[in-house]
């Protein structure tokens, strides 16, 4: 017999599969469908690495399952393909970003086809095509059409070495994380898409979705929804009101001083009346250097500066308080002003200690020497005014009837949640589809003249004022406007990356189709989209983009359904060896294409399904991968067991009928660890029973074939099994058969366990009796004594009292 050896047959098969469509999936009305999908990877030049089969491998096997049940499946794959990166790596080494994407995408999907995933590789898309960005463009122009796209001033994190804006997670300590300049902060006109819109939505929804709770968790905090009042503190001696928003009306009493964000338009205004405003000034140029994200960190030391010359006046109590500024409030969230309540709000009470500002307990309890009083759902109200006696409860109700009855306030609901900030100034993106003409404004440009291609050039390095590479280009910027005829410019900012991922799975229904996104039929067919596996990083952002794109698109009738996805999970990633994350900087990357040569795909695939709990975290071990290449060399040598016989094996047909039900249920619940050692443990059954008949063969490859589908076909195919078993059906368990007949049950003397008999489950007690007194243990517990009683409890124990 030869021996197991992948290089010889993982290629021919995969092949094989190519040549005979078997994954191209056809628009078949007529068939149940199931739509698995996994998040298509940005295709950066460093290639797979280990992490990106296992999320893969787990839906691929969902997948092939699925199909061998008859339904018709939809398992596409594709190119997250513009962005940041591929960009810096053009301008760093001189490569058009269209070329390094492009051998980037090659590079990936020959990777991807080696590991024989079951990709319909008919529908490939890639974000960067003029084709698939032509509806990402149309998108756009049918939001702002709708008033959810529009222009808006916003300060961005800006480093004058790379000449980019910068999110706040790419600034670290105030500087670039990639070059390490000091970050500015810029002022600049900036796409916004109106997100907050839908913030309602978004959250109700997820209650008609089966996403794991981690995820349901993450999308409600991060929009962040909370119910309070929106109150009005006037500025003494002038004709100004701070809004506020606070969640807690009720402690307004408390409230003793206010705290506007740096960039608070009150500051300019009263410019004049500010008698520090060098000392103001001064700090303002500080915190231009932070990110949102370290301004709003917890744990961070409390700065700030009053405004010296202005104060304002708390509306219920009618005294005077102080204004501060600091970095701790910011102008992207509510009104960029905050009443401070430093007796029941920890970052309140952290800086009124530090400057020495006063502070009112108005709910009994707490040492305020000690402690800010936690912000609490209980207790009596103090220092209140009309609400003294009143609990927090009755407190709010209160608090916002009077507001509401004043006129200075009104119940709000708020949003953590921002806009979405849409403007990229850089080359390799989507061009936006507007012009703006200084008669008529910004002017969609015409359907029809979709998509605005992004120009040919061969600088395609940012600027040094900030704006985008196409600025420079004015035989591009330069056109007329489609409304009035007259000279116009083309907007030169460019898209997010976020832009292409947000419809993608929509373009899979349909990829070719040049006079809509996609066809309404193939839409109404395949969406929602069955299931849905990503990373947990992108259970925010990601996924909230794309399911508020996803009810745009429904509002507009272009999609039948509320929600994208029916069903999402996540996975863990695959640490190095030594625990920690892999990156290049840490040298613990592994790199899949070396496993797949030494020890074949298969090995790969299985080890990686093998490791431990889909959802948590696992070292990469090497050891590991061995133990799976022996795994699959004892499948191989399963055919020297063969037989002629074509049903189950008797003796060990119950445990096959186990093992198809346990793995069949572990597949579908992303267990295929537990699964693998399901099977691992039928083939040690098989070798120690030393023979196998051709259905029992046939069975065990197909439950491993989505795990190992290289080395089950090429088994199959070798020993003659009937057609290919990518053909075949998934084989159904006898649920009679999964029932042991035979259980253990333990035999008491007097209250203690002797000796433990086997029984079949429906054995009455004489039976039972009979086989307990048959054993050899028996005579020597009754030797010299007398049988009092006997008691058998079915199924669980037979007791027997003697004295």
């Amino acid at each position: 017999m030869s021996v197991y050896n992948p290089k010889d047959i993982e290629k021919k098969w995969q092949d094989f599969w190519d040549e005979h469509d078997t994954y191209v999936t056809k628009n078949d009305y007529d068939k149940e469908p199931f739509y698995a999908l996994v998040e298509f990877p940005y295709p950066s030049g460093q290639g797979l690495h280990v992490g990106h089969p296992r999320p893969y491998t787990a839906l691929d096997i969902v997948a092939r399952k699925r199909r061998y049940e008859g339904y018709n499946v939809l398992y596409p794959m594709g190119w997250d393909a513009f962005g940041l990166p591929t960009e810096n790596y053009a301008i760093k080494n001189k490569i058009h970003p269209a070329k390094v994407t492009a051998d980037n995408v090659a590079r990936f999907k020959q990777q991807l086809k080696s590991i024989g995933f079951s990709f319909d590789w008919s529908r490939e898309i890639n974000t960067t095509d003029p084709e698939y960005y032509k509806w990402t463009q149309w998108i756009f122009l049918q939001l702002y059409k709708k008033g959810l796209a529009y222009k808006h001033e916003m300060p961005i994190n800006w480093c004058p070495s790379c000449k980019v804006g910068l999110s706040n997670e790419e600034v670290i300590g105030g500087h670039c994380e990639r070059c390490g300049t000091e970050v500015i902060r810029k002022v600049k006109s900036q796409w916004m898409l109106k997100i907050t819109e839908y913030a309602e939505r978004l959250i109700n929804d997820l209650d008609d979705v089966d996403y794991i709770e981690r995820v349901k968790t993450q999308q409600k905090n991060w929009i962040g929804r909370s119910e309070g009042a929106e109150i009005k503190f006037p500025l003494k001696d002038l004709n100004y009101e701070l809004e506020i928003f606070t969640t807690r009306p009720d402690t307004i009493f408390g409230a003793t001083y206010m705290v506007v964000a740096p960039e608070h338009p009150l500051i300019e205004e009263f410019k004049d009346k500010l008698e520090n405003i060098d000392e103001i000034e001064a700090y303002k140029e500080e915190v231009s250097k932070k990110s949102d994200f370290e301004r709003s960190e917890l744990n961070q030391g409390k700065t700030g500066v009053e405004l010296k010359g202005i104060k304002a006046i708390n509306p219920i109590s009618n005294r005077e308080i102080p204004i501060w500024i600091s970095d701790y409030v910011l102008m992207t969230y509510g009104s960029g002003a905050i009443m401070a309540v430093p007796a029941h709000d920890t970052r309140d009470f952290e800086f009124a200690k530090k400057f020495g500002l006063e502070i009112v307990p108005v709910i009994e309890g707490g040492n305020i020497e000690e402690e800010a009083f936690v912000d609490t759902n209980t207790g009596i109200m103090i220092n209140s005014g009309f609400m003294n006696g009143l609990n927090v409860k009755e407190a709010i109700e209160a608090m916002l009837k009077h507001v509401e009855d004043k006129g200075i306030g009104h119940r709000k609901v708020n949003y953590k949640l921002r806009d979405w900030v849409f403007s990229r100034q850089r080359y390799w993106g989507e061009p936006i589809p507007l012009v703006y003409c200084e008669d008529c404004g910004w002017v969609p440009v015409p359907e029809e003249e979709l998509p605005v291609l992004l120009p040919e050039v061969e600088n395609y390095e940012p600027t040094d004022d900030g704006e985008s590479p196409l600025s420079n280009i004015d035989s591009w910027v330069n056109t007329t406007c489609p409304h009035c005829g007259k000279p116009a410019k083309r907007e030169t900012d460019t898209m997010p990356q976020w832009a292409g991922s947000s419809w993608y799975y929509l373009r899979y229904t349909d990829p070719k189709n040049d006079k809509s996104l996609a066809d309404p039929e193939a839409l109404k067919y395949w969406t929602p989209v069955n299931w849905y596996n990503g990373g947990m990083e992108h259970t925010t952002l990601h996924l909230l983009y794309s399911r508020f794109w996803h009810k745009f698109l429904y509002d507009l009738g272009i999609v039948p359904t509320k929600e994208p996805y029916a069903k999402r999970t996540s996975h863990g990633m695959i640490l190095g060896g030594n625990g920690e994350k892999m990156s290049k900087s840490r040298g613990n990357v592994v790199n899949p294409d070396e496993i797949v040569d030494q020890y074949g795909a298969d090995t790969l695939r299985t080890y990686e399904m093998f490791i431990g709990d889909f959802e948590k975290n696992a070292p990469w071990s090497d050891n590991g991968v061995k133990g799976s290449r022996r795994f699959l060399e004892r499948v191989w040598n399963l055919q020297e067991l063969l037989t002629d016989l074509e049903e189950y094996t008797p003796e060990l047909e119950k445990s096959i009928h186990k093992t198809i039900k346990k793995v069949s249920e572990d597949y579908e619940h992303l267990k295929a660890n537990t699964a693998i050692a399901a099977l691992m443990s039928l083939t040690n059954e098989f070798n120690s029973f030393g023979k196998i008949s051709r259905k029992d063969f046939r069975t065990f490859l197909m439950l491993l074939n989505p795990v190992a589908p290289h080395i089950t076909e090429e088994l199959w195919s070798a020993n003659k099994l009937g057609g290919y078993l990518n053909e075949s059906k998934w084989p159904i368990y006898d649920k009679s058969k999964t029932v042991d007949d035979e259980i253990e049950i333990p035999v008491q003397f007097n209250g203690k366990v002797r000796y433990t008999v086997k029984i079949t489950q429906y054995a009455t007690q004489d039976e039972v009796k009979k086989v307990v007194e048959e054993d050899e243990n028996y005579k020597t517990q009754i030797e010299g004594k007398q049988v009092i009683k006997e008691i058998y409890v079915p199924k669980k124990i037979y007791n027997i009292v003697v004295k």
